[in-house]
């Protein structure tokens, strides 16, 4: 596992194929819980490429020194993704923050 929040990845190899591929990360959130938001793509061995660009939120919990993912939260879709921008802005927008 992971002991520092800057070397969580989600990066996978498989038989030497780079199965998922982290592009980027932003963390979300520091301490005990630490939420992370990944921009991946994942390898389409139909296509003996990579896909589209996709996304994931996962969160972690820090356990003997060591951050252990609890859950996480696929976007399926690039579109999936705008609509929760959407809502997540509209519902901040109402609160007036």
């Amino acid at each position: 596992m992971f002991s520092d929040i800057d070397d969580i990845t989600i990066n996978y190899e498989e038989e030497g194929v780079q199965v998922v591929d982290e592009l980027d990360k932003a963390v979300l959130s520091r301490g005990a819980w630490v939420t992370i938001i990944f921009r991946y793509r994942q390898w389409e061995q139909s296509k003996e490429d990579y896909g589209p660009d996709r996304f994931t939120i996962r969160r972690y919990r820090k356990i003997n020194d060591e951050y252990r993912q609890q859950a996480k939260f696929n976007i399926s879709s690039a579109d999936q993704a705008r609509k929760i921008v959407e809502a997540l802005n509209g519902w901040i927008g109402e609160a007036g923050s």
